[in-house]
Protein backbone atom coordinates (compact mmCIF):
# COMPACT_ATOMS: atom_id res chain seq x y z
CA UNK A 1 0.00 0.00 0.00
CA UNK A 2 1.37 3.39 -0.92
CA UNK A 3 2.32 5.89 1.70
CA UNK A 4 0.41 8.75 0.06
CA UNK A 5 -3.13 8.30 -1.16
CA UNK A 6 -4.41 10.65 -3.84
CA UNK A 7 -7.99 11.45 -4.75
CA UNK A 8 -7.60 9.18 -7.77
CA UNK A 9 -7.07 6.22 -5.44
CA UNK A 10 -10.21 7.08 -3.50
CA UNK A 11 -12.29 7.31 -6.64
CA UNK A 12 -11.09 4.12 -8.31
CA UNK A 13 -13.18 1.00 -8.59
CA UNK A 14 -12.57 -2.71 -8.18
CA UNK A 15 -13.68 -5.40 -10.55
CA UNK A 16 -16.68 -7.53 -9.69
CA UNK A 17 -16.29 -11.30 -9.73
CA UNK A 18 -17.62 -12.96 -12.89
CA UNK A 19 -21.17 -14.31 -12.69
CA UNK A 20 -21.64 -18.02 -12.06
CA UNK A 21 -21.55 -19.87 -15.35
CA UNK A 22 -23.14 -23.11 -14.08
CA UNK A 23 -26.82 -23.83 -14.62
CA UNK A 24 -29.15 -25.13 -11.98
CA UNK A 25 -30.55 -28.64 -12.27
CA UNK A 26 -33.70 -28.82 -14.35
CA UNK A 27 -32.85 -25.59 -16.17
CA UNK A 28 -33.81 -26.92 -19.61
CA UNK A 29 -37.14 -28.32 -18.38
CA UNK A 30 -38.01 -25.04 -16.72
CA UNK A 31 -37.10 -23.10 -19.85
CA UNK A 32 -39.34 -25.30 -22.02
CA UNK A 33 -42.19 -25.08 -19.51
CA UNK A 34 -41.81 -21.30 -19.32
CA UNK A 35 -41.78 -21.03 -23.13
CA UNK A 36 -44.93 -23.14 -23.43
CA UNK A 37 -46.67 -21.05 -20.74
CA UNK A 38 -45.68 -17.76 -22.40
CA UNK A 39 -46.74 -19.08 -25.82
CA UNK A 40 -50.12 -20.17 -24.44
CA UNK A 41 -50.70 -16.82 -22.73
CA UNK A 42 -49.70 -14.76 -25.76
CA UNK A 43 -51.78 -16.99 -28.05
CA UNK A 44 -54.84 -16.50 -25.84
CA UNK A 45 -54.36 -12.72 -25.84
CA UNK A 46 -53.85 -12.58 -29.62
CA UNK A 47 -56.94 -14.73 -30.26
CA UNK A 48 -59.03 -12.58 -27.90
CA UNK A 49 -57.87 -9.37 -29.60
CA UNK A 50 -58.48 -10.79 -33.07
CA UNK A 51 -61.98 -11.92 -32.14
CA UNK A 52 -62.71 -8.56 -30.49
CA UNK A 53 -61.98 -6.75 -33.74
CA UNK A 54 -63.94 -9.31 -35.77
CA UNK A 55 -61.15 -11.41 -37.29
CA UNK A 56 -60.82 -15.17 -37.01
CA UNK A 57 -57.70 -17.18 -37.71
CA UNK A 58 -57.09 -20.86 -37.15
CA UNK A 59 -55.45 -21.42 -33.77
CA UNK A 60 -52.51 -23.31 -35.28
CA UNK A 61 -51.51 -20.21 -37.33
CA UNK A 62 -51.54 -18.00 -34.22
CA UNK A 63 -49.56 -20.60 -32.21
CA UNK A 64 -47.00 -20.96 -35.03
CA UNK A 65 -46.62 -17.18 -35.27
CA UNK A 66 -46.17 -16.78 -31.50
CA UNK A 67 -43.62 -19.62 -31.36
CA UNK A 68 -41.73 -18.11 -34.30
CA UNK A 69 -41.55 -14.72 -32.57
CA UNK A 70 -40.42 -16.34 -29.29
CA UNK A 71 -37.77 -18.37 -31.12
CA UNK A 72 -36.39 -15.34 -32.95
CA UNK A 73 -36.37 -13.38 -29.70
CA UNK A 74 -34.47 -16.14 -27.90
CA UNK A 75 -31.90 -16.54 -30.69
CA UNK A 76 -31.22 -12.81 -30.96
CA UNK A 77 -30.92 -12.52 -27.17
CA UNK A 78 -28.33 -15.29 -27.20
CA UNK A 79 -26.30 -13.61 -29.96
CA UNK A 80 -26.37 -10.07 -28.58
CA UNK A 81 -23.47 -8.86 -26.42
CA UNK A 82 -24.30 -7.99 -22.84
CA UNK A 83 -25.46 -4.43 -22.24
CA UNK A 84 -22.83 -1.80 -21.41
CA UNK A 85 -22.34 -1.10 -17.72
CA UNK A 86 -24.54 1.56 -16.12
CA UNK A 87 -23.11 4.81 -14.93
CA UNK A 88 -21.49 4.23 -11.60
CA UNK A 89 -21.52 0.50 -12.15
CA UNK A 90 -18.47 -1.67 -12.28
CA UNK A 91 -17.27 -3.40 -15.41
CA UNK A 92 -14.49 -5.84 -16.19
CA UNK A 93 -11.34 -3.88 -16.93
CA UNK A 94 -9.38 -6.43 -18.93
CA UNK A 95 -9.67 -9.40 -21.22
CA UNK A 96 -11.27 -11.87 -18.83
CA UNK A 97 -12.36 -15.12 -20.47
CA UNK A 98 -16.10 -15.52 -20.85
CA UNK A 99 -16.93 -11.82 -20.51
CA UNK A 100 -17.54 -9.09 -23.03
CA UNK A 101 -14.90 -6.41 -22.90
CA UNK A 102 -16.39 -2.94 -23.44
CA UNK A 103 -12.91 -1.50 -23.24
CA UNK A 104 -10.85 -0.83 -20.21
CA UNK A 105 -12.35 1.90 -18.10
CA UNK A 106 -10.03 4.60 -16.97
CA UNK A 107 -10.69 5.18 -13.27
CA UNK A 108 -9.77 8.83 -13.58
CA UNK A 109 -12.22 9.32 -16.48
CA UNK A 110 -14.97 7.56 -14.49
CA UNK A 111 -14.24 9.79 -11.49
CA UNK A 112 -14.30 12.93 -13.62
CA UNK A 113 -17.60 11.93 -15.19
CA UNK A 114 -18.99 11.22 -11.73
CA UNK A 115 -18.22 14.80 -10.67
CA UNK A 116 -18.74 16.69 -13.92
CA UNK A 117 -22.50 16.29 -14.20
CA UNK A 118 -23.39 17.14 -10.58
CA UNK A 119 -21.04 20.14 -10.64
CA UNK A 120 -22.56 21.40 -13.87
CA UNK A 121 -26.09 20.77 -12.60
CA UNK A 122 -25.50 22.71 -9.39
CA UNK A 123 -23.28 25.49 -10.75
CA UNK A 124 -25.90 28.21 -10.41
CA UNK A 125 -28.01 26.77 -7.61
CA UNK A 126 -26.83 27.06 -4.00
CA UNK A 127 -29.34 24.53 -2.67
CA UNK A 128 -28.33 21.86 -5.19
CA UNK A 129 -24.66 22.48 -4.42
CA UNK A 130 -25.31 22.19 -0.68
CA UNK A 131 -27.36 19.00 -1.09
CA UNK A 132 -25.26 17.19 -3.73
CA UNK A 133 -21.68 18.40 -3.87
CA UNK A 134 -20.90 19.52 -0.33
CA UNK A 135 -21.62 16.07 1.20
CA UNK A 136 -19.32 14.44 -1.39
CA UNK A 137 -16.53 16.86 -0.57
CA UNK A 138 -17.11 16.18 3.12
CA UNK A 139 -16.84 12.43 2.50
CA UNK A 140 -13.57 12.97 0.66
CA UNK A 141 -12.23 15.07 3.53
CA UNK A 142 -13.30 12.45 6.08
CA UNK A 143 -11.70 9.66 4.05
CA UNK A 144 -8.43 11.57 3.74
CA UNK A 145 -8.46 12.32 7.48
CA UNK A 146 -9.24 8.68 8.28
CA UNK A 147 -6.53 7.27 6.03
CA UNK A 148 -3.81 9.72 6.97
CA UNK A 149 -4.58 10.57 10.60
CA UNK A 150 -7.11 8.01 11.87
CA UNK A 151 -9.86 10.54 12.61
CA UNK A 152 -12.97 11.93 10.96
CA UNK A 153 -14.82 15.18 11.42
CA UNK A 154 -17.41 13.35 13.48
CA UNK A 155 -15.08 11.23 15.66
CA UNK A 156 -12.71 14.05 16.70
CA UNK A 157 -13.97 17.45 15.54
CA UNK A 158 -11.26 19.49 17.27
CA UNK A 159 -8.37 17.55 15.73
CA UNK A 160 -10.11 17.38 12.35
CA UNK A 161 -10.60 21.14 12.40
CA UNK A 162 -6.90 21.63 13.11
CA UNK A 163 -5.85 19.23 10.36
CA UNK A 164 -8.25 20.65 7.77
CA UNK A 165 -7.48 24.27 8.52
CA UNK A 166 -10.01 26.96 9.23
CA UNK A 167 -10.96 27.86 5.61
CA UNK A 168 -11.64 24.25 4.59
CA UNK A 169 -13.43 23.47 7.88
CA UNK A 170 -15.67 26.51 7.45
CA UNK A 171 -16.41 25.64 3.84
CA UNK A 172 -17.43 22.05 4.72
CA UNK A 173 -19.29 22.98 7.90
CA UNK A 174 -21.18 26.12 6.83
CA UNK A 175 -23.19 26.16 3.61
CA UNK A 176 -22.22 29.18 1.51
CA UNK A 177 -24.66 31.70 0.11
CA UNK A 178 -23.58 30.89 -3.44
CA UNK A 179 -21.85 27.96 -5.13
CA UNK A 180 -18.08 28.43 -5.28
CA UNK A 181 -16.43 29.36 -8.55
CA UNK A 182 -14.28 26.81 -10.40
CA UNK A 183 -11.18 28.58 -9.06
CA UNK A 184 -12.49 28.26 -5.48
CA UNK A 185 -13.27 24.57 -6.02
CA UNK A 186 -9.76 24.02 -7.37
CA UNK A 187 -8.35 25.62 -4.21
CA UNK A 188 -10.58 23.40 -2.04
CA UNK A 189 -9.42 20.26 -3.85
CA UNK A 190 -5.81 21.40 -3.48
CA UNK A 191 -6.37 21.80 0.28
CA UNK A 192 -7.91 18.31 0.41
CA UNK A 193 -4.84 16.92 -1.34
CA UNK A 194 -2.59 18.50 1.29
CA UNK A 195 -4.29 16.68 4.17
Amino acid sequence: MSERTGLDDLLSFEEEPPPHAGRQRGGRGRAVLRTVAVAAAVTAVVLAVLRAIGLQLPIWIVVAGVLAVLTVRRVTAGLAPPPPPRAGGRAPAGEEPGTWNWGSQDALRAAINGWEQPLDWSSGNRQRFTERILPRLGELADERLRQRHGVTRESDPARARTLLGEPLWTFLDTPSRRPPSPRDLAAIVAELEKI
